[in-house]
């Protein structure tokens, strides 16, 4: 190649370099968002959510997508994180759908319902069961859509200071539950109360309840619950498998590049699965220090109970079935998609699960 034409192929590889780095840097802007959590950072497992979402889409964006992680109470309380993103005082949030029950029941489909799917049924019902679709349809009219952001598994019945062993003996009950679980548990007389993670112990002390429910052993041991409720009782039926998640803006999703999204989506189900490890690798410990060390008293739920909480489950999704179509449609998905889950977990996980508990029992 002549001289002239070296210089000449050279001067428009330098000009294509020159339009590249700025379309480059249009397709990857630098963006800084806030998430406010529904959680205290002591919490660690499930406000950690929050920043494992943050980090990896700090990390997968070379910092330049940044998300700034802020606890319960520090922008808004934790029971106002969806309405703060609705409003655009955030980007997003991470949350507990359910203890939005109170603007429409519909909100519980997203974290649990009463003698619904657990946490593995649940993310199949969210990912490849319509669930989201369904959810995200209804949350247009709140301003933001969902991503899925964590798993607690199936709960705990709760902390109880006095033994529960009949229907009668929760009558008249003051219990901290969430969401639908309130309705139904007050069929069976119980005034249920919503209140935050941080504000839950000083109200078991001070008597105004009598009984909470919050997640399982790894939280529940944190917050201490068994120096004051000592029977802890299970299973908490009301939440087969507690699912989190990431509210986001409408507005502010639709202003992010595609890879953003796309970035954003597998961080928020890298969280989602990191959840529920951190909870099933550390309940174990946990159970055996709150009992063993800390005077917790197991208790089952007795069959008659479980009995008239199941009909107090269907009784309460009648009713708002026939007054909320918002509701009814998700409800009969949800449930239909529920039933064949179990004709399969039956069939496999039960079976399998129950002879290796059999086996842990032998020693």
């Amino acid at each position: 190649m002549k001289r002239r034409q070296f210089v000449q192929a050279a001067g428009l590889g330098l000009a294509a370099t020159a339009i590249a780095k700025p379309a480059l840097a249009q397709s990857a802007p630098d963006v800084k968002w806030r998430l406010t959590s529904s959680f205290p950072k002591s919490l660690d497992a499930i406000f950690g959510g929050a920043d494992t979402l943050s980090k990896a889409v700090a990390e997968a964006t070379d910092n330049k997508f940044q998300i700034q992680v802020f606890a319960a109470g520090e922008i808004v309380p934790g029971l106002q994180a969806a309405d703060a993103v609705a409003n655009g005082t955030v980007e997003m949030c991470h949350t507990a759908p359910y203890y939005y029950f109170g603007k429409d029941p519909t909100f519980a489909f997203g974290t649990a319902v009463p003698f619904g799917l657990n946490s593995r049924q649940q993310n199949a019902w969210f990912y490849h069961g319509g669930g989201m679709e369904l959810l995200n349809d209804f949350f247009k009219s709140y301003n933001f859509l969902s991503l899925p952001g964590g798993n607690t598994g199936t709960q705990m019945g709760g902390w109880f200071r006095k033994e529960m062993k009949t229907v009668d003996d929760f009558k008249g009950l003051k219990m901290r539950i969430a969401g639908l679980a309130g309705a139904v548990m007050a069929k069976l007389g119980v005034v249920p109360q919503q209140l935050a993670a941080g504000d839950i112990y000083p109200a078991l002390e001070k008597g105004t309840l009598d009984a909470v429910e919050f997640v399982g052993p790894y939280d529940d041991e944190k917050l201490g619950f068994n120096k004051v409720a000592p029977y802890y009782y299970y299973p908490g039926w009301w939440e087969g498998g507690a699912a989190l998640h990431f509210f986001i803006n409408s507005a502010k999703w639709a202003e992010l590049p595609k890879a953003y999204q796309a970035i954003l989506t597998s961080a928020a189900a890298r969280a989602n699965v990191e959840m529920q490890a951190k909870y099933d690798a550390n309940n174990p410990a946990a159970i055996k220090r709150l009992v063993q060390q800390g005077g917790a008293q197991l208790r089952p739920f007795s069959p008659e109970i479980m009995e008239a909480s199941y009909k107090a489950a269907l009784d309460t999704y009648e009713e708002i079935s026939a007054k909320n179509e918002n509701f009814k449609k998700v409800h009969d998905a949800y449930m239909a998609f529920r039933n064949d889950e179990y004709l399969w977990f039956q069939i496999g996980e039960y079976t399998y699960d129950n002879f290796m508990i059999r086996q842990r029992a032998k020693g």
